[in-house]
């Protein structure tokens, strides 16, 4: 699986598609200070469970590290994993 970006001034998502398009994304909202808003994290249903979004959580995490970004995990889902992984915490805003 291959794990995109796209972001312009304001938003961005990291995102997986296959023949069919976008099966998995995750978006965000670039806020003052070099804070992302993690907003939304989904997956088509048929693919739940395969830890598809954790995969594209990790990789927001990286693009955070390495951009001098810190996150804050708005969406149910990435803020579940931030209170879970201990690893997250340096990037959390």
């Amino acid at each position: 699986m291959e794990i995109q970006h796209r972001q312009n001034d304001k938003r961005g998502m990291f995102f997986a598609r296959d023949e069919k398009g976008i099966f998995a994304e995750l978006t965000y909202t670039k806020k003052e200070n070099n804070i992302l808003t993690i907003d939304h994290t989904e997956v088509r249903p048929e693919l739940e469970g395969q830890g598809i979004a954790s995969k594209l959580l990790a990789h927001s995490v990286e693009f955070a590290r390495e951009n001098n970004y810190k996150i804050d995990p708005l969406c149910p889902f990435a803020e579940v994993q931030f209170d879970r992984n201990e690893s997250y915490q340096d990037v959390k805003a």
